[in-house]
């Protein structure tokens, strides 16, 4: 029989590989979203008829687009929570146990990917307050384009002709970046899609990844801001 002072194996997400693997998978999932979201808002370079009419579709699907929303909220919420778990258990950990680790986490994107996951869910939650809540400009809710839609492309030159606005969403948008360059490498291994062998050539595409992400997020305030679009 089992002794009553024996500890009990811990649960699937109390474990570190259960840890791991819903950083993993709550990373897919918000590379996704931040993939279709780049995807919509680049219509902006389109005019405002595209991008308005964007706007207009997601809206007409009502009560699923809040689901969404909630959803997403709740995906980041979890992907942080769990990340900043395995920073703390691996800080608990010995140098002798963790060596491998920890000569990974020297680099300048293993380190900064707490500080960066933390700036990018704050930075999206002010995204949400701006533009999808309409809390720090409330005269928003009444710009209508003339076919009495939401305008989302004068919100979008309003909000990135402002040097602060502009200047924070494009500092958020490298600290993201820098998150993905190391994120999506580590999401391969967590995942068993990846080898001693093959790990170079992940964090290659972890790295282009990245600045692609960048670039396409980043052309939009500074296209704004040098009124390449207005």
């Amino acid at each position: 029989m089992t002794s009553s002072s024996q500890k009990k194996a811990p649960s699937f997400f109390a474990s570190s590989i259960g840890k791991k693997w819903v950083v993993a998978l709550t990373g897919v999932l918000l590379i996704g979203f931040i993939t279709l979201h780049l995807l919509g808002n680049l219509a902006i370079f389109l005019g405002p008829e595209a991008i308005n009419s964007y706007s207009e579709k997601l809206h007409h699907l009502g009560v699923l687009l809040w689901i969404v929303r909630l959803g997403l909220l709740v995906v980041a919420g979890l992907h942080v929570f769990f990340t900043m778990a395995l920073w703390r258990e691996n800080k608990k950990a010995s140098l002798e146990k963790y060596a491998v680790r920890q000569k990974l986490e020297t680099t300048l994107y293993a380190r900064s990917m707490r500080l960066s996951g933390l700036v990018v869910l704050g930075f999206v939650l002010f995204h949400l307050a701006q533009f999808t809540w309409e809390l720090t400009n409330p005269d928003y809710k009444n710009w209508m384009d003339a076919l009495g839609r939401h305008d989302v492309y004068r919100m979008l030159i309003s909000a990135f002709s402002n040097l602060w606005v502009a200047g924070f969403y494009l500092l958020s948008v490298g600290l993201l970046a820098l998150h993905l360059a190391h994120g999506v490498a580590s999401l391969f291994q967590t995942l068993g899609l990846t080898s001693e062998k093959l790990r170079p050539r992940f964090e290659r595409v972890s790295l282009i990844v990245a600045v692609l992400f960048f670039l396409g997020y980043a052309s939009i305030p500074l296209a704004v801001f040098f009124k390449v679009v207005s």
